[in-house]
This record gives structure tokens, C-alpha cells and sequence, in this order.
């Protein structure tokens, strides 16, 4: 592979923006669609709200749990090869849900199988496009997002004419089969190299963190076997830490903590808003039509805050962008018990995807500002990762208050609450990184000291005094790069 000198910013980069555009449509846009068979299977299974909705959540948790898994392969083995064995597995879930006999089975399926396989194609395809992007990164992530509400603006009212036609057991047959395009978008993945890529583990083994005399005890081996230096047990252990180095950084641990309590406000709403929309008395059409209009104006979120987040004025505040994005589908849950006519939940479809296709295409995006390129891969893994939990138990915690309170209204509320306290969070983070800035250019001004700005926004500053007539300057060493400010 060539190494290049920084992200091409085009050239086989808008095919690998073509790829992981049908990879969110293969995977999320399919997962939102899994919404529109509650009802059937509640119907044809005969339980209640809570028992139905562990299959909705078993299949996001499955797909986040299993994201660090995806990066591993990608990382260590090949990002086309995870892509390709993840759209095996998926496409194998949804044919085996197909000859279904208790939810049980579902679980299993359709949730733990085709989940493991949409995780193995998610997180490394992502990070594939922040690979080959940098200036116009918000852009290309914005189209490749797209995906998402495209494919639910299309499959939702195909899904529902599918289950019209040949029963959600032929639909699920045929959905088995369209997600077998995700190999096809494994081969579009062609792997490149970056110069500011962390070195391989042999290149420091043998620099670095070998002593010299065991240098040339490698170098030996490796004639006659090279894996026995490149899978030394302080090989690994070293890979290990520089991948996931990341992890005590503070700007990625409160992002990681706001990510949490986003992932449990947004997914309730795309399993209940098709049953909450039948409750008040909407047709099935115009509930799937519904799904369709969030998906479509998902994507004019997705290309249009990817676009604007890229210009020069607003490129140094993704962050707030991204809080605004989520405050605001916060606010849209916090009312949805109010709509109940069909009028009415159509602007909320308007709202909600918009902001919803805005914050998505933001997240890899704010994670390659706080992490680096280098880190992306396995950074988006652990973020991905963190939905699991509030992806498992928010759909059956709001069935459960459904079944409890009689109404919608309790699991709406908490979800809306849950995204605007993420929103807070990071907005309270972003303020205090901010004023501790200003306090250090104000101490280093008056002291004459000099000032480095890192990368992933912490400083670092020295100091020059006089000693024994001569400038000693005591400068703060960090492992990732640093200019000067």
C-alpha cells in the first residue's frame, strides 16, 4: 500500500463514501424498519409491549456491543473482510428469523446473529471515510450518514407492502437476501496508509522497546519465523495500550458519559412511533408513511449539517452543534404526547429527523476531533460500543411503563430528558474546557511563558527562567503531536 502524506480528500475516497453509504442502509435504515413488524409480531406471538420490543433492542445492542469486535478485525485483519463475513452473518439472521416459532427464536436470530453482523460492517466502514477525509470531512460523512434515512425513506413503505404481500415471514426472507449487498460493500473498502498513522508494533519493537541485544535475537528468528517476533506477547500488549490509549483522555470520557444518555433517549422512539402512531387512531399507511418522511428528512440533516459544520466559521464549534442537534430531538420527545392526530406528527417527523440526521453524522466526526485520525477506528468502536446497554434496556423499560401507566407519555417523557441531559452535559464540559483555557492564556501571557495547544484540545505550556544567567525552558511532553498557538 502507498503511504500517503495526509487524507486524499477524494479520488477512491467518494467510493468509499458510496460503500458505507449502503452499509447505513444494510444496517441502520434496516434496524429502524424492524420497527414497522411490532406490531405483527405482538399480534401473530400474542405478548405484550415490553416482551416484544427485547427483539428491536437485542438487534442495536448486538450491533454496539459487537462494534470494538469490528474494529479489531478491521484493524488487525482486513476492514473488507470484517465488512464482508458481518454481511454473511446478518443476511443468515434475518433468513433464519424467517422460519420463526416464539420470540425466543427471534431473540436469537434476528437479534443476537444479525446484530453481531451489522456491528462487523458499522464501526470500520465509518472509519474508513475518516481515513480518506479530512477538510471536507463533515461533508463526506454527511453523504455516507445519508444512508440511514434514504434507505428507512425507501424500505419503510416497501417493508409494509412486503408484509401486506407475502406475510412479515416473506419479508424478512426478502430482507435477508438485500442485505447480502453489504459484501459488495466490503470490496469497495480498499485499505490505505497514512503517514501520521501510529508506527506498527515490529517498527517499535525493533527502535524502541527492545533492548539491543534482544534486537538481534529477533532479527534472527524473524528469518526463520516472523510471526514469532510480530505476536510477542509484548508486542500485543504494546498494540493494545497505543489503540485504545485514548480512553483516559477527559474530553473522551465525557463525550463517552453524554453518549450514553443520548443512545437511551433516541431509541425508543423509532420502535414506538409507528405503534404510538396507531394508538391515536392513524392508518398503517400513513404510520409507515410516518417513517418514511423522518427518513428522508434525515438525510437533508445528514448532507446539510455535515455541509455547513465543514465551513470555516462553524468547523471550530462541532461540539455545540452537536449538543444542539441532540438538545433539540430532546425537546421534539418532550412534546410528542401531545400529537395525537396525524396533522400533527408529521412536523415531528419533520423535527426529529433532522436533528436526529444531524447529530448522527456528527458523532464520528466530534470523536475524530477529540481522538485523531489514527485513533478513529478504535475510538468509533468504543463509542458505538456505549450505545449497547442504553440500546437493551430502553425499549423494554419504555414498553414496560406503556404497559404499566396505560399511555405513551412516561417513555417519551424519559426519553426526552435523557437526550437533553446529554446535551447539557457537554455543553457544561465544553464551558469549563473553555474558561480553563482562557485562565491558562491569561497566567502565560502575564508570565511570558510559551503556549502548545494539542490537538485533542489540551494545553501544555512552558516556562523560560533565568538560571544561572542561562534560559532553561521546562516544556510538558505528551505523545501526540502539538502546534504551536
Amino acid at each position: 500500500r502507498a503511504r500517503h502524506a495526509g487524507p486524499p480528500d477524494g479520488g477512491w475516497g467518494w467510493m468509499i463514501v458510496a460503500g458505507c453509504f449502503l452499509v447505513t442502509i444494510c444496517t441502520r435504515a434496516v434496524t429502524r424498519c424492524i420497527s414497522i413488524f411490532f406490531v405483527e409480531f405482538q399480534a401473530y406471538f400474542g405478548q405484550d409491549y415490553a416482551r416484544t420490543a427485547w427483539i428491536h433492542s437485542i438487534v442495536d445492542c448486538a450491533t454496539m456491543l459487537c462494534a470494538p469486535l469490528g474494529s479489531l478485525i478491521s484493524n488487525h485483519v482486513s476492514c473488507q473482510v470484517g465488512i464482508m463475513l458481518g454481511g454473511l452473518l446478518a443476511s443468515t439472521g434475518l433468513i433464519l428469523s424467517s422460519f420463526a416459532t416464539s420470540l425466543e427464536h427471534l431473540y436469537l436470530s434476528l437479534g443476537v446473529l444479525t446484530g453481531l453482523g451489522f456491528a462487523l460492517c458499522y464501526s470500520p466502514a465509518i472509519a474508513m471515510v475518516g481515513k480518506y477525509f479530512n477538510k471536507k470531512k463533515a461533508l463526506a460523512y454527511g453523504i455516507a450518514m445519508s444512508g440511514s434515512g434514504i434507505g428507512t425513506f425507501i424500505l419503510a413503505p416497501v417493508v409494509q407492502l412486503l408484509i401486506e404481500q407475502f406475510s412479515w415471514r416473506g419479508a424478512l426472507l426478502i430482507l435477508g437476501g438485500f442485505v447480502l449487498n453489504l459484501c459488495v460493500c466490503g470490496a469497495l473498502m480498499r485499505p490505505i496508509a497514512l503517514k501520521e498513522d501510529r508506527k506498527t508494533a515490529p517498527e517499535f519493537l525493533e527502535q524502541d522497546y527492545v533492548p539491543e541485544a534482544q534486537k538481534r535475537d529477533l532479527k534472527r528468528m524473524s528469518i526463520c519465523s516472523p510471526l514469532i517476533k510480530v505476536w510477542s506477547h509484548e508486542c500485543l500488549c504494546y498494540c493494545s495500550w497505543k489503540e485504545y490509549d485514548f480512553l483516559l483522555m477527559p474530553g473522551f470520557m465525557v463525550l463517552a458519559v453524554s453518549v450514553l444518555f443520548m443512545a437511551y433517549g433516541c431509541s425508543p422512539l423509532f420502535v414506538y412511533l409507528v405503534p404510538y402512531a396507531l394508538s391515536v387512531g392513524v392508518s398503517h399507511h400513513q404510520a409507515a408513511f410516518l417513517m418514511s418522511i423522518l427518513g428522508v428528512i434525515d438525510i437533508i440533516g445528514n448532507i446539510t449539517f455535515g455541509w455547513l459544520t465543514d465551513r470555516r466559521c462553524l468547523k471550530k464549534h462541532r461540539h455545540f452543534c452537536y449538543l444542539f442537534a441532540v438538545g433539540m430531538d430532546g425537546l421534539c420527545c418532550l412534546f410528542l404526547p401531545v400529537l395525537q392526530k396525524f396533522p400533527l406528527l408529521v412536523p415531528f417527523s419533520f423535527t426529529f429527523g433532522y436533528f436526529d440526521g444531524a447529530y448522527v453524522t456528527l458523532i464520528p466526526v466530534v470523536t475524530a476531533d477529540v481522538v485523531g485520525t489514527s485513533s478513529l477506528s478504535s475510538a468509533l468502536g468504543v463509542v458505538y460500543f456505549l450505545h449497547a446497554i442504553p440500546y437493551l434496556v430502553s425499549p423494554p423499560v419504555a414498553g414496560w411503563l406503556v404497559d404499566t401507566t396505560g399511555s405513551y407519555t412516561a417513555s417519551f417523557l424519559l426519553s426526552g430528558f435523557s437526550m437533553i441531559f446529554s446535551s447539557t452535559l457537554l455543553c457544561f464540559a465544553s464551558l469549563a474546557k473553555k474558561i480553563k483555557r482562557t485562565h491558562l492564556r491569561s497566567l502565560t501571557n502575564d508570565t511570558g511563558t510559551k503556549q502548545h495547544i494539542w490537538t485533542n484540545g489540551a494545553i501544555a505550556y512552558s516556562v523560560t527562567a533565568e538560571l544561572d544567567q542561562k534560559d532553561v525552558e521546562f516544556l510538558a511532553v505528551d505523545t501526540n503531536s502539538y502546534s504551536n498557538r
